[in-house]
């Protein structure tokens, strides 16, 4: 593993919160989501989240979605033991990014934001990501892939799932295609 010198961290900490300001100056006043794409963060597609709090990134599958009703924030759902690694890079730096895809249509869209936190999920949360994770599943037997995949991938019967609350300061187009890294236009 390589060693981080304290010279080293504190160069990496300047220019983290630097980088944060510039973040936080740019966040935007209205929500970037509209309702279409609120629909389909929240349609039961493929999710993975991504964050660091240093030199390397941490990634886990996410299990469902739900997006604010003012559309200003979005709250993801990990199961927690598969997911330590990135839920503590998430306490530490706050950053997010999420993919979303459909596995069938192949669209994918990329939120990022810089003010994610960790909280606990509800009972309500769970029956969402119990409806998600049923029309995920639905949507990969439709290709032939075997029953339940998409439960197996996301541990199971009802695992403990952690909840990551996050304000998108940024969208981007994914889907494969010359459209694909560009940033979505607001709502």
């Amino acid at each position: 593993m390589n060693e981080v010198t304290s010279a080293e961290a504190a160069r990496i900490a300047t220019r983290r919160a630097v980088g944060m300001a510039v973040l936080w100056a740019a966040m935007p006043a209205e929500p970037i989501l509209d309702a279409e794409l609120a629909d389909f963060l929240q349609s039961g597609v493929a999710m993975h989240a991504a964050s660091t709090s240093g030199r390397t990134p941490e990634v886990t599958r996410a299990a469902g979605c739900r997006v604010a009703p003012d559309r200003g924030s979005v709250t993801i759902y990990v199961v927690e033991s598969h997911s330590e690694a990135l839920l503590a890079a998430v306490r530490a730096s706050g950053a997010i990014a999420v993919v979303f895809t459909r596995p069938t249509s192949h669209r994918a869209v990329q939120l990022k934001g810089i003010d994610a936190r960790v909280v606990p999920p509800v009972d309500a949360d769970l029956e969402l990501i119990e409806r998600q994770v049923d029309i995920f599943d639905a949507e990969l037997a439709s290709m032939r892939f075997a029953p339940q995949l998409g439960r197996t991938l996301l541990g199971g019967v009802r695992p403990k799932m952690a909840a990551i609350t996050f304000t998108p300061s940024c969208a981007f187009e994914q889907t494969p295609g010359p459209a694909a890294g560009m940033a979505l236009k607001r709502a």
